[in-house]
């Protein structure tokens, strides 16, 4: 008898890199023959699924204060969002829930009451929020780990955006679903890099029950990619992604304008209007604001080269993977998981936030010409769903 699978995402529909993922996960699961449904918070841009019906009610941050305290609630898993995942767990009956990003909209109340239902409980990790109940280990723009043994600084500091109310509820969250809790219904943390996996480790976690798994292409994107031959390179740099402070668009942009070369910039994100104003007499610099997925591989696969200039703690950048597998070779920052996908044959790692360090590593890389085929030949292997969903089985199955 094939297994049952509940996948559980915060939403249903290509967000972001999460949503990407747990999306490609359900599609590869069926491929292979498992039964899978999905649980998610409603919302008006998820796409169709027959499972809708069981998704949780919406919350919001923004709204009224009464629709702020039914979303703090939900982030404690307290309310109308117990009924609604003992429903789809009694009428599914899943073998394995797979977590994926599922604070503040779903909340980790349904990893407890799944392992209480018998199920075996795996959790993708997407961020750092286990560690960070900020998410994103930053604090005045430098790397900060000081939530990794004492979770009371979110508050004191006052990380969730500089709000008394955001930080104490999240100081709130991550005391009620301490490490002990998380851990006790959690069979297995899947960590998208080894990075991420060492600063699990660092935090306390179980050292036995962090699985590195890396994300890998969806199916559509590896088809796409690999219809296209990179027989046009062209001379610009590109740069896919959120367009905030902690991705280091802004260091690549000053880099960028004191050098000759066009740089295409794909994405949206807060800083996108502020920034196209400030750039905007740069004729080499071109805002192509939010693309659909095959535009992105079009420019990703005609681009000489790729940058990630992040700045904070990246775990698994799926914009890295997919330029390593359109065949365009990539220069990173030397920050959480991202040397971990470059080598010398697929481009080069800088010293992170360093704008000198950043122009000499574009200067030197537009000035060579690499093996196109030859890298997108071992990445769409490195990198290929079928690796992808046959190490998340084996997860399953340990």
């Amino acid at each position: 008898m094939k297994q049952r699978i509940l996948i559980v995402n915060k939403f249903y529909y290509p967000r972001g890199g999460d949503c990407v993922c747990a999306l490609n996960l359900e599609s590869l699961l069926r491929e292979e023959g498992f039964d899978v449904a999905m649980y998610a918070m409603k919302h008006h841009e998820n796409l169709h699924s027959q499972y809708s019906n069981y998704f949780a009610e919406e919350v919001s941050f923004s709204g009224s204060v009464g629709q702020k305290l039914e979303a703090a609630k939900r982030t404690l898993g307290v309310g109308d969002i117990v009924d609604s995942i003992d429903k789809i767990l009694y009428d599914f009956h899943p073998d394995i829930v797979h977590l994926h990003n599922i604070h503040s909209y779903i909340s980790p109340i349904i990893g407890q009451l799944a392992k209480n239902f018998g199920c075996k409980v795996v959790w993708t990790l997407h961020d750092y929020k286990l560690l960070c109940p900020a998410y994103t280990c930053l604090r005045n723009g430098q790397p900060c780990e000081l939530c990794f043994h004492d979770k009371l600084n979110v508050l004191t500091k006052q990380c969730m955006k500089g709000s008394l109310f955001g930080s104490a509820l999240a100081y709130v969250e991550a005391k009620k679903w301490s490490r002990k809790r998380l851990e006790s219904f959690t069979d297995a943390f899947i960590c998208p890099s080894q990075f991420m996996a060492d600063k699990m480790a660092q935090g306390g976690f179980d050292k036995a029950k962090l699985k590195v798994v890396c994300n890998s292409l969806d199916s559509a994107k590896a088809n796409r990619l690999q219809s296209l031959k990179h027989e046009s390179v062209e001379d610009y740099i590109v740069y896919v992604g959120r367009i905030s402070a902690e991705k280091g668009i802004e260091s690549l942009l000053k880099a960028a304008a004191q050098l000759p070369y066009k740089l295409q910039v794909v994405g949206d994100g807060p800083l996108l209007k502020q920034l196209k104003a400030t750039y905007e007499k740069y004729s080499n610099i071109n805002f192509l604001g939010k693309l659909d997925a095959v535009q992105v591989c079009d420019v990703q696969s005609n681009a000489h080269l790729s940058v990630i200039p992040s700045e904070c703690y990246e775990n698994n950048p799926l914009s890295l993977i997919e330029s390593l597998c359109a065949g365009t070779p990539v220069i990173g920052a030397g920050i959480g998981g991202i040397p971990e996908l470059i080598d010398d044959s697929n481009g080069r790692v800088y010293a992170w936030g360093e704008i000198d360090a950043l122009k000499d590593a574009i200067v030197a890389e537009m000035s060579i010409t690499r093996d196109n085929v030859e890298i997108k030949r071992n990445a769409m292997k490195r990198f290929s769903p079928q690796e992808y969903i046959h190490k998340t089985i084996s997860v399953y199955d340990d």
